[in-house]
Order: C-alpha cells, then sequence, then structure tokens
C-alpha cells in the first residue's frame, strides 16, 4: 500500500468513504468523554451487544434448520443482553457525540448514532415479540429482524471506525473536542 508524506508524518493512501479532513492526520486526536485512566470505554462497551446481536442472528438461523425451541430460548436471550449491553454502549457513545464537536461536524458521526438508535428500536422491537412464545416469533420476523440487525450493526461499526481511525475521535490523545 502506498502512503503519502504529510509533515513528516507518512499515513495510508486511502481514500475515505465519506469526507476527510487531511489536518486530522496532523491532529494527536481527540480524547472520549467517558475514559478510565484515559481508555475510551464506548470501543470497550460495544464490543457486548455487537457479539450478542450477532449470535442471536446465528441461533435464529439454527432454529430455523433444527426447530430445537433451546435455539430459540437462546435467541430470546442474546437479544436481551444486546438490548441491555446496547443501551450502556449508547449512554457512552451519546456522552462522546454530544460533547465532542468534531464528532457531531462529521457524517459518519450522524450515520452511526442514527444507524445505532435504529439498532436499539429493533432490538427492542425483537425482544417484544418474542416474549412470551420464544418459538412462534422466530420465523418469520424474527428472522428477518435479526438479520437487518446484524447487517446495521456491521455498516455501523464501519462508521465508528471512520470515527475514531480516519477523524482520530475518542482516541488517547491531548486534541482539542473542537475542530482542528
Amino acid at each position: 500500500m502506498e502512503t503519502q508524506q504529510t509533515r513528516g508524518t507518512p499515513y495510508p493512501n486511502i481514500p475515505p468513504v465519506i469526507e476527510s479532513d487531511d489536518r486530522e492526520y496532523r491532529d494527536p486526536g481527540v480524547p472520549s468523554t467517558v475514559a478510565i485512566a484515559g481508555h475510551p470505554l464506548h470501543p470497550l462497551s460495544v464490543i457486548f451487544p455487537i457479539a450478542s446481536l450477532a449470535l442471536a442472528l446465528v441461533t435464529d438461523a439454527v432454529y430455523w434448520f433444527t426447530r430445537d425451541p433451546f435455539w430459540a430460548r437462546g435467541s430470546f436471550w442474546l437479544i436481551a443482553a444486546g438490548l441491555v449491553t446496547g443501551l450502556v454502549a449508547a449512554i457512552i457513545g451519546m456522552s462522546d457525540f454530544l460533547q465532542i464537536e468534531r464528532v457531531r461536524k462529521r457524517s459518519a458521526g450522524w450515520a452511526h448514532m442514527v444507524i445505532n438508535v435504529s439498532l436499539l428500536v429493533l432490538t427492542a422491537i425483537n425482544l417484544y415479540i418474542r416474549l412470551g412464545n420464544y418459538e412462534a416469533a422466530v420465523l418469520p420476523w424474527g428472522l428477518v429482524i435479526s438479520t437487518i440487525v446484524g447487517t446495521l450493526t456491521s455498516v455501523s461499526g464501519w462508521f465508528g471506525a471512520e470515527l475514531s481511525y480516519r477523524h482520530k475521535i475518542g482516541v488517547v490523545g491531548p486534541g482539542s473536542r473542537l475542530q482542528p
């Protein structure tokens, strides 16, 4: 992969998906508003809902093939865990969104936030339709919603990575929360 030289610091010549500002490559980054010992908590907190909701899609698919009630019950609890941990991740992420101007000035920040709110709403609906009867709700709508959630989770993760890696938001660094 080719690199370009920017004031002594090489960076990959990868085109941005949405937008880019060359000044950010020289900027040390913007620290997260929710951190322990300088370590941002949002990247840590998102692994739990991502894993839970991805596994719910897998258990829904296994139920579809086997019709074993174990997998339908497993999906219910994975979706419940995904919703609870997703709300925690959303609170942490919303803190950064509201307090760091650079996030709000990026379309990737808005896309990440809107998709994640949509994910939480879809996950709550998916959980609600399964209340009382785990098995009946899996096919077709539970599986359809789980597939949409799994797909949107990947898209949202892309935008979150754009914020962290391209725009240096929520990193360990002494940068300003304002535009560079």
